[in-house]
C-alpha cells in the first residue's frame, strides 16, 4: 500500500511540476530609429500603452494593496486587467490578472536596448510566457504574437515620425 501511495504521489508531483516546463513562449523584437532613452520615454509609463498600441482604446491605472494595476479597454470591446510586477530604466514586467485572451499564467516583459549593429537604432523586445486557456497552444501563441507585432510596429512607426519631425526642425 505504501508503494502505491508513493507512486501516486510521485506521478502527481511529476504532473504538477512538468506543467511549467511546457509554458508557451512568445519573443518578438523590432529595431527602430533613435536611442533607447528616447524610445523608452515613449513607452515606459505603464498606461502609455494606450498611446502606442493600436488595439487599446483606453488605459486606467490604479493601486490596490500597494500594487499597480492597469485596465485596458480594447477597441471593439473587452477589458484586460494587468499587474505591474517590475520596472526599471529600460523595462517593465507585468502579469495578466483578468482577460478574454486565451491565456493563463501569463507574464510578459517589454524592454529596449541599443541595437548592437547600429548605435543610432534601438531594439525593442516584448517577450511572454503563458499557458493556453480555452484554445490550442498554437492559437494562443498566434494571438499573443499578433498583439506584440501590432504594438511593436506602431512603436517603430512613432519613432520614424519622431525622427522625421526632428529632421524637419533642423
Amino acid at each position: 500500500m505504501r508503494v502505491l501511495k508513493f507512486a501516486l504521489a510521485s506521478v502527481a508531483a511529476l504532473i504538477i511540476f512538468s506543467g511549467s516546463a511546457y509554458a508557451i513562449e512568445v519573443n518578438k523584437k523590432i529595431a527602430a530609429p533613435g536611442d533607447p532613452e528616447d524610445i523608452w520615454d515613449m513607452i515606459s509609463e505603464f498606461c502609455s500603452i494606450q498611446d502606442w498600441h493600436p488595439a487599446v482604446e483606453q488605459c486606467n491605472e490604479s493601486e490596490e494593496g500597494g500594487d499597480t494595476y492597469r485596465v485596458l479597454t480594447l477597441k471593439g470591446g473587452g477589458k484586460i486587467k494587468e499587474k505591474l510586477v517590475g520596472h526599471d530604466d529600460e523595462s517593465y514586467t507585468y502579469q495578466i490578472v483578468e482577460s478574454p485572451l486565451p491565456v493563463k499564467n501569463y507574464q510578459a516583459k517589454i524592454w529596449v536596448e541599443e541595437d548592437a549593429r547600429q548605435p543610432d537604432r534601438t531594439d525593442i523586445h516584448w517577450d511572454a510566457t503563458f499557458d493556453a486557456n480555452g484554445a490550442s497552444d498554437e492559437d494562443a501563441a498566434k494571438t499573443i504574437a499578433g498583439i506584440f507585432e501590432d504594438g511593436l510596429k506602431n512603436i517603430k512607426h512613432m519613432a520614424l515620425d519622431s525622427e522625421d519631425d526632428q529632421e524637419d526642425q533642423d
